[in-house]
């Protein structure tokens, strides 16, 4: 098992030198060209559709703001403003929701894609991928935040993903029993979460746990993580436009 995760640690490594350049190191233009491009590839009607919702959002501020107001001067620049105004708004909304749809869908099905949803997750959050592993690669990932820990399962096999599961909880039982502990396979089979509904699923899961009591348990998770393997292990993959969209062009 060591050996295997040593293999594919290091083969990780090679395809992250080979990677693009990460979101962190752009610029805000630099990212919507990257996000831009990695939709395309996954959604060739993106540009028209943006432009198309653009248009239409942009007709009607004009005739709304148009009215409103009435005639002359005061109302040809409100018409203009609330014209742009709404039709930026749309194309961006439009946008944002396509690109998360491609990120999703060029995620589905690698190792990993689980944990590079969950980055998607607001402040308020922390995300561990990788916290359990066996030698199938079916993996254990692990997020805390407001409905307390929530512990991802992904892999090819639901029978092998519950075990590792069960035997999460109880470790993170011993150590924070009194937090809850909540269990979600992700996949497309009956009773899992597919990917792009991943993170929706795990924000609506309650609030459970109260900002201030975060540090504690973070603390106590720490000690747990600390008598774990330190083999180092693949994150997953993440497309080179999915962090900065998080922030950006989430679409919501």
């Amino acid at each position: 098992m060591a050996k295997d995760a040593k293999n594919a640690a290091k083969n990780a490594s090679k395809d992250a030198a080979k990677a693009p350049v990460a979101t962190a190191d752009m610029n805000r233009r630099q990212q919507l060209v990257e996000t831009y491009k990695m939709t395309r590839r996954n959604d060739p009607k993106v540009g028209l559709l943006t432009f198309g919702s653009a248009l239409l959002a942009g007709a009607l501020g004009f005739l709304i703001f148009w009215v409103l107001p009435g005639e002359g001067v005061i109302g040809w620049i409100l018409a203009v403003v609330g014209s742009l105004l709404a039709g930026s708004l749309a194309a961006m909304i439009v946008f944002g929701r396509r690109a998360q749809n491609a990120a999703y869908r060029q995620m589905e099905g690698q190792p990993g894609a689980a944990a590079a949803a969950l980055r998607m997750l607001r402040r308020g959050w922390k995300s561990d991928p990788v916290i359990a592993f066996n030698k199938n690669q079916d993996v254990v990932h692990r997020v805390v935040g407001p409905p307390g820990i929530v512990l991802i399962g992904e892999g090819s096999s639901p029978t092998r993903i519950k075990q590792l599961l069960v035997n999460e909880h109880r470790k993170h039982e011993r150590v924070a029993s009194e937090v809850p502990i909540h269990e979600v396979i992700c996949g497309n089979g009956e009773g899992q979460v597919p990917l792009p509904k991943l993170v929706r699923h795990v924000q609506k899961l309650g609030r459970q746990v109260k900002p201030a009591e975060m540090t504690d348990v973070m603390s106590r998770l720490k000690a747990l993580d600390a008598t774990r393997s330190n083999i180092p292990l693949p994150k997953g993959p993440v497309p080179t436009s999915m962090k900065g969209m998080r922030g950006n062009l989430r679409g919501r």
